[in-house]
């Protein structure tokens, strides 16, 4: 099953009821079924590659995906609206993807925050560098993750050791967003629709709404 662009009009539809706006970068692509279950958008390679970490509930009966970049402004702007989501919704897997595309400090960003998972620090290492204002640089990143609690020698010592895990990692989040067609971050999928761009927190609801009624109708597709 591949994730393919077409148009959905319930939820552009509704975001236009709500903000008197027609969004047409938020119109939203129903998932279609082509190629095999190897195919770099199917359904399991896009929602359920188990080395991507999750927050929110994991058995969550809709996932969000974010590919997203930690030096990308509208990335941090979002990322309290994607909290308040997972909040108020307790059913809602949230599945963060790096897609590292701003340059050399993102992919360090990225990798360093993906190896703190080998101390259990991901979220922490997330949570801050996802907040932090401005352009990174190495030693900013080393300091951020510091100050939240993060062992940065052990970061990267984790790093080199699983150096082979973490980059085929990057490389199939990286196959995906330019598959999908994707030109910036962040961009989502929800449930087994696109939606480029950020939305509000009840514009998120808007297509969780969608995509719980595409899955019912659909026999779960949107799991």
């Amino acid at each position: 099953m591949t994730f393919l662009p077409r148009f959905f009009p319930g939820l552009a539809a509704a975001m236009l009821v709500l903000t008197f706006l027609a969004f047409e970068s938020a119109q939203t692509a129903p998932a279609q079924e082509q190629g095999g279950a190897s195919d770099v958008l199917s359904k399991d390679a896009v929602l359920r590659d188990a080395d991507n970490p999750v927050l929110g509930n994991p058995k969550g009966d809709i996932t969000i995906v974010e590919y997203f970049d930690y030096q990308c402004p509208y990335c941090k702007k979002i990322s309290p609206v994607l909290d308040q989501v997972i909040s108020d919704d307790k059913n809602v897997r949230l599945v963060l993807k790096d897609w590292p595309i701003l340059g050399d400090p993102s992919g360090y960003a990225a990798r360093l925050v993906l190896a703190a998972k080998y101390q259990n620090k991901y979220e922490a290492a997330h949570r801050a560098l996802i907040v932090k204002v401005g352009r990174l640089t190495e030693a900013a990143i080393d300091e951020t993750l510091t100050q939240a609690g993060v062992d940065v020698a052990k970061a990267k010592a984790d790093l080199a050791a699983n150096k082979a895990s973490v980059d085929a990692l990057l490389k199939r989040n990286s196959e995906q967003a330019q598959a999908f067609g994707f030109r910036g971050t962040p961009v989502f999928i929800v449930g087994t629709f696109r939606i480029p761009g950020g939305l509000t927190a009840e514009q998120f609801k808007l297509a969780i709404a969608d995509a719980r009624k595409a899955a019912k109708d659909g026999g779960a597709k949107g799991k």
